[in-house]
């Protein structure tokens, strides 16, 4: 599936924008200083929800089409194939083909495959999908047995070894020097590490962490290799940079040699894999390591309401840790929403229940199913959700159980449909049907067994139709916006999207763990299970464990859009022992809690200049920006239609009715000359301010929020003539 959006699965494409100024159109404030800082280190830091995809792809796209930077040069690195295929389709939009967007992974096999002849000789070796089955076969030839949950857990244990570049001899000490509970006895586990790397060896294999290794021991060992890459790619973007690992850092560091031009992106409140290796401290010691980097703080959220914000904002607040110092204040750019609500239950099936029941009535009231999402700690908690919504009649679907394009049902149907399209006209099942829907439902019903009406019941004979459903939909929305789309076509659609792991969206409400969860969102979001001993986790023991669950709750927090519903129950089971209670992290933040004493408040939006050609230790800190406060009450604004008019909603106002009502009917004017909304002259909350504060001068009229510096050159003569008290008389230009 893909994450949930307002937008068509086929949208229409905007035009390509006919200049590098045009590509600056529509972004924020700090997002423009994104998108124009090409040159030098520069790092953004990016709450949840403030458009970060947004500035990066038009930062390159900026770059590119003004000249600075030659597509070929540039590598945006990501850590999906999904992320990599959007950013690629979004510069594609920009104007700007031919920048490489990819994996680390990726990145690196290409290189490791052009580069391996020269560097070792010979091919590269095979690459292991899946290495388990190794694993199984190095336990099995030291005679260890591990049953299917010890198998994956030592497998874990070994891909954090390689991403920690933690050689087996030095594993007991290793995990107990970050508090790793192993899942066996440490020596045995180092064994089994051992037995892993010589069964691939003398099979002539390689596996997943192996790329990066062996990428960067050929960059390492060979200078002219390194220089050739270097020359190749001269800019290098890493989005999710609080998720990179040693040996991914190790690895860019590489490829950038001695030179600066470097752009992350991340957010060190988001860093939820450290069981995978990943750690913050790349992000959080960016300044240190590059004294002259610009800092761009990210904090307007157009994501979620304001009461979804204030939540998010409270978990953070309570945060201990060097990842909670470096916090971020975000701040909604929404109108307003409900409360999030908060529901105590008896037991695990009557939470589910609760949910389902909800949910049904969201969806009856008019909520796509594709807008709302189920998340939890651990993927054993879907298979009580999964029978509560299919008893409520509720459509479904299981997010990060298995890749949709690996799943077997889809193979199947893919070399289905293959066949049909290459020799369709022999197929009597499309004899009478000539529209592209009715041939995809005519071949998956004869092939797959697809039915219209869903089976009953939950399981795997659900998962299949639910994923066939995908399929047949896909097939009418690409019908839909190519109305002469056929059958080869459709397939060529399909292996593009598995080539990016670009699943369609299926038709149900999403199940899904909150690791899974992330970069999604939806309108509704159900975060369930959220009491003690689940989040926190019970094995979640250190404090950088337990903040590490915070954010992981925070994460979940920031997946809704308008709706989040948070429950709990007091039992596992029916008639068991009420002996849970809510997670610690609710405490204060839902009704009838003490608050807890909470941190000062936390980042704010801006951007920080580096000092060039000074050592790091020279760089003094900059200060704060100071929160706005309401000119009436005093108290500190959060919202930011409140913040533009720098007072509370409710606090009273001293607009000048009859400027304000002038003002709307000259907006009205523009907006019709330029074929654009009214709101895209200026919004009623800034034209509101500048009636409450009725400016004479273009300096006191720039301090208003929403007039930036391009409004203030195109209508600031004009506004201020209206506060003025002028006619207006032709136009009036502004230098």
């Amino acid at each position: 599936m893909t994450a949930a959006t307002h937008s068509p699965l086929f949208p229409q494409v905007p035009a390509v924008p006919d200049s590098a100024d045009a590509v600056l159109e529509g972004l924020d404030p700090e997002q423009r200083e994104v998108a124009t800082a090409l040159r030098g280190p520069v790092c953004v830091l990016a709450g949840a929800g403030t458009g970060k995809t947004r500035a990066i792809t038009h930062r390159i796209a900026y770059g590119v089409r003004s000249g600075i930077l030659q597509p070929a040069s540039v590598l945006a690195v990501t850590f999906t194939n999904r992320a990599a295929g959007e950013m690629r389709g979004r510069l594609r939009q920009l104007g700007a083909q031919g920048v490489q967007a990819r994996t680390f992974h990726s990145a690196a096999l290409r290189q490791l495959q052009y580069f391996w002849p020269k560097a070792v000789g010979g091919s590269l070796p095979r690459l292991v999908d899946r290495k388990i089955q190794l694993v199984a076969d190095a336990a099995a030839g030291l005679g260890t047995r591990l049953d299917r949950g010890e198998l994956r857990d030592v497998t874990g244990e070994i891909e954090w070894c390689k991403v920690t570049q933690t050689i087996p001899a030095d594993y007991p000490y290793a995990a107990a020097k970050v508090g790793r509970e192993a899942p066996r006895d440490p020596t045995e586990i180092a064994h089994l590490y051992a037995a892993y790397e010589d069964l691939k060896r003398d099979r002539a294999l390689i596996d997943f962490e192996d790329v990066l290794l062996l990428t960067v021991a050929v960059l390492q060992d060979r200078q002219d290799i390194a220089e050739q890459v270097r020359a190749q790619y001269q800019h290098f973007v890493v989005d999710e940079y609080q998720d990179v690992s040693p040996l991914q850092q190790r690895l860019l560091d590489l490829w950038l040699g001695d030179r600066e031009d470097l752009c992350v992106v991340g957010d060190a409140s988001q860093t939820i894999y450290s069981f995978t290796g990943a750690t913050p401290d790349h992000l959080l010691d960016f300044r240190a390591r590059h004294p002259g980097a610009t800092v761009v703080k990210l904090v307007r959220d157009y994501r979620s309401t304001p009461q979804v914000v204030r939540l998010a904002n409270g978990l953070l607040a309570q945060a201990h840790g060097r990842a909670a110092d470096h916090r971020l204040e975000l701040v909604s750019q929404r109108p307003s929403g409900p409360e999030p609500g908060y529901t105590e239950y008896t037991d695990e099936p009557a939470e589910a229940e609760g949910a389902a029941r909800r949910i049904r009535e969201l969806i009856d009231a008019g909520v796509p199913a594709a807008e709302i999402a189920v998340l939890f700690r651990t993927n054993s908690q879907s298979e009580t959700y999964e029978q509560a919504l299919a008893d409520a009649g509720v459509p479904y679907q299981l997010r990060g159980a298995e890749r949709f394009f690996d799943r077997p049902e889809v193979r199947k149907a893919g070399l289905a449909l293959r066949g049909a399209a290459r020799f369709g006209g022999n197929d009597s099942r499309l004899d009478d049907v000539v529209d592209l829907p009715s041939q995809v439902r005519a071949v998956l019903s004869g092939e797959g067994g697809w039915t219209i009406q869903p089976p009953a019941g939950s399981g795997a004979v659900r998962e299949r139709w639910e994923s066939l459903t995908a399929l047949v939909n896909l097939a009418q929305d690409l019908a839909a916006a190519r109305p002469g789309a056929t059958l080869a076509d459709f397939v060529a659609e399909l292996d593009e999207r598995a080539a990016a792991q670009h699943a369609p969206t299926v038709q149900g409400v999403t199940l899904a763990s909150l690791h899974a969860a992330k970069g999604l969102e939806w309108d509704a979001v159900f975060l369930v299970g959220v009491a003690e001993g689940m989040l926190p986790i019970t094995y979640a023991r250190t404090d950088e464990q337990i903040e590490e669950e915070r954010r992981l709750l925070y994460v979940g927090v920031t997946r809704a859009r308008e709706r989040l519903h948070v429950s709990w129950s007091l039992s596992r089971s029916p008639g068991g022992r009420h002996n849970r209670r809510p997670s610690r992290f609710l405490d204060g933040l839902r009704p009838g809690t003490t608050p807890t004493v909470g941190r000062s408040a936390g980042s704010v939006g801006g951007v920080e200049r580096g000092i060039r050609g000074v050592d790091a230790t020279a760089v003094p800190r900059r200060a704060q920006r100071t929160p706005a406060r309401c000119r009436v009450c005093g108290r500190t604004l959060t919202d930011a239609g409140e913040m533009k008019l720098m007072r509370c909603e409710d606090c009273p106002s001293d607009m000048d009715e009859g400027l304000y009502e002038r003002l709307r009917e000259w907006r009205a004017v523009q907006a019709a000359n330029s074929g654009q909304p009214d709101f895209c002259v200026f919004t009623d909350r800034t034209l509101m301010a500048i009636a409450e504060n009725r400016p004479d001068s273009p300096a006191e009229l720039s301090r208003i929020p929403g007039v930036l510096s391009r409004k203030l050159r195109s209508y600031g003569a004009e506004v201020l003539a209206i506060c003025a008290g002028q006619e207006l008389d032709g136009e009036i230009a502004v230098d």
